[in-house]
């Protein structure tokens, strides 16, 4: 039955799980806005996070230090994709190449497979959850388990500290001058190859961030970015890919959409409802909600 206080309940919880879904995909939209390719293997990241998360709580730190674990793994994450990226992606500008679109989606498929094997190598198809001392805290009028609040406040301090690095220092400049034209920026003389390993870390980083963050509650294993992936294109779609505004505001409304479709339709077809919001939307804005008309190279 239909009333106020569900209302406000299911609102509360659509727009704390949106919240970590903008945070997942705001990842891919900023990789995508500076290296220009879509990374594959994000839903992997998140998984390495998750796994970071579960190895620092559960045999170095224990249960008390959970928040320390949380920036292990967000650190170790961007380590691996600063790492990985010069290897990797940075043959995608450094050579002349025809289908770099094609070649992105190559290499990060094969990653995506390969960090996914290692996962099962080392830590076999188990499940495991990092514990943690948090109480069940009230939220409004809706009391929540406590890892579910910290992670919802830790993507928006997430967030608020990402719009601080791209809107008040100097890479965080750089970094959208190369969004709007790499030439531009290049010929100014900005290493654009250093700003991609840069954008990529950090973009990886985030999804590991989410990975950590939601590990005691979705739990850690070899699959559990697969979903992650798929809810993130999705929302990059409904707010515009390339749009980093449309990140976050798509994913706070797919996160209310299917809080109050579950609540008030059924459950059983949570994930069904974003994929109609998204195709009525695209009918209406084929761009997404934030959506650029080109893309300047």
């Amino acid at each position: 039955m239909f009333s106020t206080e569900l209302l406000a309940q299911t609102l509360i919880t659509g727009l704390m799980i949106g919240v970590l879904y903008a945070l997942m995909a705001l990842g891919i939209t900023f990789i995508y806005s500076i290296v220009r390719m879509i990374n594959w293997a994000m839903g992997e990241f998140y998984m390495l996070g998750s796994y970071i998360q579960y190895v620092a709580v559960a045999h170095m730190l224990g249960r008390d230090l959970w928040w320390l674990a949380i920036l292990i793994s967000t650190a170790g994450t961007f380590i691996a994709g600063y790492l990985l990226e010069p290897i990797l992606i940075k043959p995608m500008h450094a050579r002349a190449m025809e289908r770099r679109d094609d070649y992105a989606a190559v290499v990060t498929i094969a990653l995506m497979l390969m960090l996914r094997s290692l996962a099962v190598a080392i830590g076999g198809p188990y499940q495991y959850r990092p514990e943690t001392n948090l109480p069940i805290m009230w939220v409004g009028p809706l009391p929540m388990e406590g890892a579910r609040v910290i992670a919802s406040v830790g993507a928006l301090l997430a967030l608020a500290l990402f719009y601080v690095i791209i809107s008040k220092t100097w890479v965080g400049l750089a970094l959208r001058a190369a969004a709007q034209n790499r030439v531009a920026a290049q010929t100014s003389g900005i290493d654009v190859f250093k700003l991609d390993e840069i954008a990529f870390a950090i973009g990886v980083a985030l999804a590991g961030l989410a990975g950590a963050l939601l590990a005691p509650l979705f739990l850690v294993y070899p699959t559990n970015g697969a979903i992650t992936t798929v809810k993130g294109f999705e929302i990059i779609v409904i707010g515009g890919l390339g749009s980093i505004l449309g990140s976050i505001v798509g994913g706070v409304l797919l996160g209310v959409i299917e809080a109050l479709g579950s609540v008030f339709l059924s459950p059983a077809y949570k994930d069904l409802y974003g994929f109609v919001f998204l195709i009525g939307l695209l009918v209406i804005r084929p761009n997404g909600l934030f959506g650029e008309r080109e893309r300047l190279v």
